[in-house]
């Protein structure tokens, strides 16, 4: 398909290059030179210099013939306006804008004649519901959801006191005492399709398929103790920290928020009347002793400066902390892989895992995925397809199936029951398919599965 990523910033190059890899023919625009001659000699892509919002721009960066234009600026406006001159200039094309402000978000939403949008992201929000949801299950690095909720993937990490040391997976079951699936395991940077006689070791991080009820379970016989979160020490005052302390809010959560900027804690505090918000360098020792680190339940490390993240996160690991949850602008961070962070949250990541999943569905409208998550630090796809008409080997025991090297069926959906499939498992029309892939192609239709 012919795409046009409007906006040179962290979202529109991972974009750009993601969808350039896939095939895809990309335009990239943006106002600085500089970047546009980085990506085009990273990626194979067009350039075209000057302003996303403008006709004449638009016009020379081919939206004619365009099929969908990704608006992805730091400005709201810019992308608004970018999407709403693509669809003017051209009525058939599919329109994609990064939308942070909460006002804007709601005009798109009840005036859908006036902004033409196909999608909607908000980095920033997803982000904060995703931090949300790591609360809720404090032994969790990571929650990956599917099958509308029923089913997930998490990661564990396996440190010197975890009881899955030197387990072999063909014993897991009935160490944890409860079902579920190794469907890959991340050993030294590099992401391994595990069978049943690998074995695991300390330093691993594990992604685990489970149905959402069995998690309780799980982190139950594994020994790990949860309590429920009742207060959160947020350091930064971004737009990522202000919808996290309004959800913790609502949760009847206890937040403290740390910002060095006096203007933008004065705003919070009127915003956010629930919470105690803080004005000062969070980054200091002296301050996070002093507003009592040592008694959170979780810390949350937001500021906009990946080694601020870093060395607060570490800090709080040092003062004991339950949970740690990190935010980095690069979630496959080497060095970060080495540190223990906690839970990395990564926007952008996150972001252009919703888009990269409406291209895919803009190809193949039968069979296409329904949700798409990136693990194991990008080199592992979790991709949800729904069965349908279309779909081949509808009844076949899984045993009998060919698939593609590096294909694993992860879990299966029949309606309100979510099983860990095993060769005598079948899927039938309706029924929800969670596929784990690491090799390089792309699986655009469930039927891709298939060697």
């Amino acid at each position: 398909m012919n795409i046009i990523v409007a906006g040179g910033g962290k979202v529109g190059l991972t974009l750009a290059r993601l969808l350039a890899s896939e095939g895809h023919d990309i335009t990239l625009i943006d106002r600085d030179r500089l970047v546009l001659e980085e990506a085009t000699e990273q990626f194979d892509s067009m350039a075209v210099c000057g302003n996303c919002a403008s006709k004449q721009v638009l016009l020379q960066a081919g939206v004619m013939e365009a099929d969908l234009v990704i608006a992805v600026t730091n400005a709201d406006e810019v992308n608004l306006l970018c999407c709403m001159t693509a669809h003017g200039i051209n009525a058939g094309i599919h329109t994609i804008a990064r939308i942070r402000s909460p006002e804007y978000a709601e005009q798109v939403m009840t005036m859908p004649e006036v902004f033409p949008l196909s999608l909607t992201v908000n980095p920033e929000r997803q982000a904060a519901v995703e931090i949300e949801r790591l609360l809720k299950y404090p032994g969790f690095l990571r929650r990956d959801t599917f099958a509308k909720g029923q089913m997930e993937i998490v990661e564990l990490r396996i440190d010197e006191k975890s009881k899955l040391q030197n387990v072999t997976l063909s014993e897991l079951s009935n160490t944890v005492n409860c079902k579920v699936l190794v469907c890959a395991v991340l050993r030294q940077g590099a992401a391994i399709a595990p069978k049943g006689d690998f074995v695991l070791q300390q330093g691993d991080r594990i992604f685990v398929t489970a149905p959402t009820a069995t998690l309780t379970t799980l982190l139950k016989n594994l020994g790990i103790i949860t309590r429920r979160v009742r207060r959160v020490m947020i350091c930064g005052g971004g737009r990522v920290s202000y919808y996290l302390a309004d959800l913790l809010e609502k949760d009847g959560i206890a937040v403290q928020l740390m910002d060095r900027s006096h203007d933008r804690c004065t705003e919070l505090a009127g915003l956010l009347p629930k919470s105690s918000v803080v004005y000062g360098d969070c980054s200091s020792q002296s301050l996070l002793d002093s507003q009592g680190i040592e008694d959170v339940d979780a810390l949350a490390s937001l500021t906009g400066v990946d080694e601020t993240n870093m060395i607060i996160s570490l800090y709080g690991r040092s003062r004991n902390v339950p949970q740690i949850i990190t935010k980095l602008s690069r979630g496959e961070s080497i060095i970060a892989d080495s540190l223990d962070l906690g839970s990395i949250i990564c926007p952008k990541d996150l972001c252009s895992n919703n888009i990269v999943r409406y291209v895919r569905a803009m190809q193949n409208q039968t069979g296409a995925a329904i949700s798409l998550h990136t693990i194991a630090d990008g080199q592992v796809e979790a991709v949800e397809f729904l069965v349908d008409s279309a779909t081949r080997n509808c009844g076949v025991p899984l045993k009998q199936l060919k698939l593609k090297p590096n294909v694993l069926i992860a879990g299966i959906t029949h309606g309100t029951k979510t099983e860990i499939p095993g060769g005598n498992s079948v899927f039938t029309e309706g029924d929800r398919v969670v596929v784990v892939t690491s090799g390089r192609g792309v699986l655009q239709n469930i039927n891709d599965i298939f060697a």
